[in-house]
Parts: structure tokens; C-alpha cells; sequence
């Protein structure tokens, strides 16, 4: 009972950080259209700088999974708060677009330590059978950083553009201080020290991030890493866009970008705090990253035929909804797969969404100086050609998945 306490309360705290870390990326969102007519750069610009947090990202993610392998969950989580804080505090005081590169950059490595850790430690304190339930937990946190992010960022920001971004590198560094004092290290890695941490720093000195990355479609889950990269690609080709889109096209302010963004992704929060482990128990992985696929890519296309602000609030809904049921889906597959990796495999998972989020801001910013509908139109047939290309995989993971369990 008390070991269970335990991981209830340190699911919480993980939550409570991964919160913030999104809630940080998602300030920035309905502020942009001010930060263009601010520093006065184009679309290619802003997706340039959406992408640079993502790059180093990237970069880190593998490595960081590692290190949170071979040293332990808690230290590496506290490194990247402290890294996010200070990045935070830094996007919010400089001027020159090149300042605003290294704060993102900065960011994104903080995010890389973050992210894998999360989720590996995630998977030490849960049951096969309650994994998804977990997972579901953090990306509820994701999702509702997304959602209170861009609301703080629209309102708080009529106070001061930059206000918004000290206000997260405060609560960056008090979640590190709560962090370090509070969250014990996963029961995993406790109970095991000896054998994990072996592992660990054996996997740390392995091959490095291009070779894992080229190594990676021998695994059994090497199709949800491509889900993965689709998946980040299209929702960050959608959000990059977003604000700009509806700014240009409709006239909307930063309010009203505030409250579409906020309203339409509260019900993805509540679907995966609340239902989610029952959808991947009755329905099972595979339907449901299938389907998700299909809605998402719809959705996003029926953006660009909508013309009032509430049908432009209810299919943005539905695009975060479908998002917010797949992320936890892929990564509840990945980590049963994963069996002992999961340090490593959280790391690649990160990767790969880093890759995604590398390229959908860069291909949304460059497409949307050409036309406007453009950046929806590419996210919509990729995400649609994932959606054919996952009803062939599914024999795949299926055989995959027995295999794993043959040697459990």
C-alpha cells in the first residue's frame, strides 16, 4: 500500500513538470503574429524558430535516454527543468532573432532530458496492465500544458509580450526545487540498482545518435517511431501555422487564438485522464492509432473549408482530440515492446517526434509564405498516407507483440 502511495505521488509530480515544460512550448503559440510584426520576419522565419527548439531536441534525446538509464530518472528530470528555466528567462529578454534561436535551442535540450526521462520512469512504476493508464496520465499533462499554455500566453501577454515567459521560468525552477527535494527514484531502478545501472552504462557508451536512428527499423516498433514522426510532423505543420493562419485569413487577435487553442483542446485532457486506458484495453492499440490517423488527416483538411469562427473552433477540437488519444496509443505500444530498453526507447520516441517537429514548422513557415492553405494541405495528405500505410502494419506489430511476450 504504502510502495503504491508512493507511485501515485510520483506519477503526480511527473505530471505536474511535464505540464510545465508544455505549457512553456505553448505560449508561444498565439503570440507569434505579434512577434512577426515585432522583429518583422516571415513565416520561414517563425518555422525556422519553432524548429530550432526541436533540433536540439533532437540531438539529446537518445543520449539523455541513456543517461536516465545509467544515473537515474530524478537527476536527469532535474537537470532539464533547470535548463527549460533558464531558457524561458532568456526568450523573454532578448531582443535579436539570433538570442531567440539559442533560448529555443537551450529549450529544447532541457526538453530532450525531460521528455524520455518522463516517460521511462513512467513505465518503472507501472504494470503491463496499467501502462496505458500511465501513459495516458502524462500525456493529459502534455495536453493540458498545450491547453494553459496559449491561454496564459494570449491573456497575460495584454500585460506584456514577454511577461508570459518569466512567468514560466519561475515555475520551471520552483518544479526543479520541488523535484530534487520530493520525487524519490523510480522503484525499478531502486529495486534493481546493480543490474539496471550495469545496463544502463553500457548502453550509454553505445552507438551514438545517427547509427541508433539507422539501426532503428530493425525493431519491432520501428513503425510506431514512423507514427510518431508523422504524427509530429502534421500536428506541428498544424499549430506552427495556426495562429498566423487565422491572424491573416479571419482577423482573429491573440484572444481569440487564446480561447480556440485553450476550449478546443480541453476534451483530449479529459478523454485521457479518464478514458483512455479503457480505449487501448477494448479496442487495442492498432485500431486506435488507425483511426486517429484517419480523423486527425480529415480534420485538418476541412480547415480550410470552414469560414466561421465556431466551425473553426469545433474542428480544431477534433484535430487535438485524435492527437491527444494517438500520442499515448503509440507510446503504450512502443513501451510494450520495448521490454528493457525503456530509457532507450523513450529516448528514440522522443527523437523521432523531435524530427517531426523539425520538419512540420519548417515546411509550414516556407509553405505558408507561398499560399496560406498550403501548410494544411501537406500535414493532411501525409498524416492520410500513414493512415493507409498502418492498416499493412498490423499483422507486423501483432507478430511483433509475440514475439516480445515469448520471452517474458
Amino acid at each position: 500500500m504504502a510502495l503504491l502511495i508512493r507511485n501515485r505521488g510520483a506519477l503526480l509530480l511527473l505530471m505536474f513538470n511535464i505540464f510545465l515544460v508544455f505549457t512553456g512550448i505553448g505560449l508561444v503559440v498565439p503570440i507569434m503574429p505579434a512577434y512577426m510584426d515585432l522583429l518583422h520576419i516571415t513565416g520561414t522565419t517563425v518555422g525556422l524558430l519553432v524548429a530550432a527548439f526541436s533540433f536540439t531536441q533532437f540531438l539529446f534525446s537518445p543520449i539523455a535516454g541513456r543517461w536516465s538509464d545509467a544515473w537515474g530518472r530524478k537527476k536527469i528530470i532535474v537537470i532539464g527543468m533547470l535548463f527549460f528555466a533558464v531558457s524561458e528567462f532568456m526568450f523573454g529578454a532578448v531582443n535579436a532573432p539570433v538570442l531567440l534561436f539559442a533560448a529555443r535551442m537551450l529549450g529544447g535540450i532541457g526538453a530532450a532530458m525531460i521528455f524520455p526521462a518522463v516517460m521511462a520512469y513512467t513505465a518503472d512504476i507501472t504494470s503491463e496492465e496499467e501502462r496505458g493508464k500511465g501513459m495516458g496520465l502524462i500525456n493529459a499533462a502534455i495536453t493540458t500544458g498545450f491547453i494553459i499554455g496559449p491561454g496564459i500566453g494570449g491573456y497575460i501577454a495584454e500585460y506584456g509580450i514577454r511577461v508570459p515567459f518569466y512567468a514560466a521560468g519561475i515555475a520551471g525552477l520552483l518544479a526543479a526545487i520541488i523535484t530534487l527535494i520530493i520525487l524519490p527514484e523510480s522503484t525499478r531502478l531502486t529495486g534493481q540498482q546493480d543490474v539496471i545501472a550495469a545496463a544502463g552504462a553500457a548502453r550509454a557508451k553505445g552507438p551514438g545518435l545517427v547509427t541508433q536512428l539507422l539501426r532503428s527499423y530493425r525493431e519491432p516498433y520501428f513503425f510506431s517511431l514512423i507514427i510518431v514522426f508523422v504524427m509530429a510532423f502534421g500536428l506541428a505543420n498544424y499549430e506552427t501555422v495556426f495562429s498566423l493562419f487565422v491572424d491573416h485569413k479571419f482577423g482573429f487577435t491573440t484572444r481569440d487564438i487564446a480561447f480556440i487553442i485553450t476550449f478546443g483542446s480541453i476534451a483530449g485532457a479529459v478523454v485521457q485522464v479518464s478514458l483512455i486506458g479503457w480505449l487501448l484495453n477494448r479496442f487495442g492499440e492498432k485500431k486506435v492509432i488507425s483511426v486517429c490517423l484517419f480523423f486527425v488527416a480529415l480534420f485538418i483538411l476541412l480547415t480550410l473549408f470552414v469560414h466561421t469562427y465556431w466551425l473553426i473552433f469545433v474542428v480544431t477540437f477534433i484535430v487535438f482530440l485524435s492527437m491527444d488519444i494517438l500520442r499515448p496509443a503509440v507510446s503504450t505500444n512502443m513501451s510494450k515492446l520495448a521490454q528493457d530498453q525503456q530509457g532507450f526507447v523513450a529516448g528514440l520516441n522522443s527523437a523521432y517526434t523531435s524530427l517531426g517537429n523539425i520538419a512540420g514548422p519548417i515546411v509550414a513557415g516556407a509553405l505558408f509564405d507561398v499560399n496560406i492553405n498550403y501548410p494544411y494541405v501537406s500535414a493532411a495528405v501525409v498524416l492520410g498516407l500513414c493512415f493507409l500505410l498502418s492498416f499493412g502494419e498490423r499483422g507486423r506489430w501483432a507478430s511483433s507483440r509475440r514475439k516480445c511476450n515469448l520471452f517474458t
